[in-house]
């Protein structure tokens, strides 16, 4: 309950006020408390610490896709994080041009789905490197042919499969390319005014950059949201470096398959020659029977051996081990 005043504070009140010793203004503005505008149409859902921790998630991602997509383009390839932001998912749909390159991945064990759009000429230059070119996008968009739209999902394939590894600190899961579009009006797979976290990526191949955006809605992360933070994250990352984290690694080094090749010599014939080899044709090569043949590991020449036979198998005896320095 309110403090009552007396009839002489209530007498010394109008006093102050009459001689001007008491500002009625001041006393208005010490009563008014500072009112924070909230738009429910941009709920804030993603905090500062929510997109620096799906920044650092997908800095992990960037390194793994510049080691895996110059397997498939035989090119150099770099990517780095350009930024986040939080945004809703009309806004986020509605920046979109046609056609398209949008992979719809079922993020299990979450609910729902996240959105990884590619570039168009990003697109375009992986399908030209893919089918033997130099990796050139097209000077005019076009859609993409059935061949193209499976090539292309190829890659989204790939890229969805390492998703796992830099998610491992936060949570196991199992995305699964669900389909690809090329238009933007098929991909509503929440409502437009739902709130989404943008990640941007930028993708060099060669000469020819682009950006692709990966967009998680809330929806989909708002189980795991308390985990999305910089605390738990180094956490985690402390917990999995402990004393077994050296033998976990050997043991994946351990599976790893290595070609091995055995040389047991060169020659050089005409094309003429090579044109009329037949069934049962010797052809002589630089090396004896009884020299060292060089054995490679990958394309390092590691040991030397002379050939032989293993029960019904050709066979090989190792003579001695090149070292590095030599």
């Amino acid at each position: 309950m309110a403090e009552t005043l007396s009839q002489e504070e209530i007498d010394a009140l109008l006093a102050a006020m009459s001689s001007g010793e008491l500002d009625t203004e001041q006393m208005q503005q010490k009563d008014e408390k500072k009112v924070k505008i909230y738009d429910f149409n941009r709920p804030t859902k993603f905090s500062k610490e929510h997109l620096r921790t799906l920044e650092i998630i997908f800095e992990h991602y960037a390194r793994l896709i510049s080691t895996n997509l110059p397997v498939y383009l035989r090119k150099s390839v770099q990517v780095s994080v350009v930024g986040s932001e939080a945004l809703t998912f009309n806004e986020f749909t509605n920046s979109l041009a046609s056609p398209i390159i949008m992979g719809i991945v079922n993020f299990a064990p979450l609910n729902g789905t996240i959105i990884m759009e590619l570039g168009v000429n990003l697109g375009y230059a992986m399908l030209d490197r893919m089918l033997g070119g130099i990796g050139i996008p097209l000077e005019k968009g076009r859609d993409f042919s059935e061949i193209e739209q499976m090539i292309i999902e190829k890659i989204l394939v790939m890229f969805t499969q390492l998703l796992r590894e830099p998610w491992k600190n936060v949570i196991d899961i199992a995305p699964v390319l669900n389909r690809l579009e090329t238009n933007s009006q098929f991909a509503q797979i929440i409502a437009p005014s739902d709130m989404v976290a943008i990640v941007t990526m930028e993708i060099k191949i060669g000469e020819v950059e682009g950006f692709m955006n990966i967009c998680l809605p809330f929806f989909t992360l708002e189980d795991i949201m308390d985990k999305l933070n910089t605390k738990y994250w180094y956490s985690t990352m402390q917990e999995n470096h402990d004393e077994n984290y050296g033998s976990y690694v050997e043991s994946l080094i351990r599976k790893v398959d290595v070609p091995i090749r055995a040389v047991l010599g060169s020659s050089t014939i005409s094309v003429n020659d090579f044109l009329n080899l037949q069934v049962g044709d010797c052809i002589r090569l630089d090396s004896g029977v009884d020299q060292d043949m060089n054995v490679y590991v990958g394309n390092i020449r590691k040991f030397t051996a002379l050939p032989g036979t293993e029960k019904d198998s050709y066979a090989v005896r190792i003579t001695s081990v090149i070292r590095e320095e030599e």
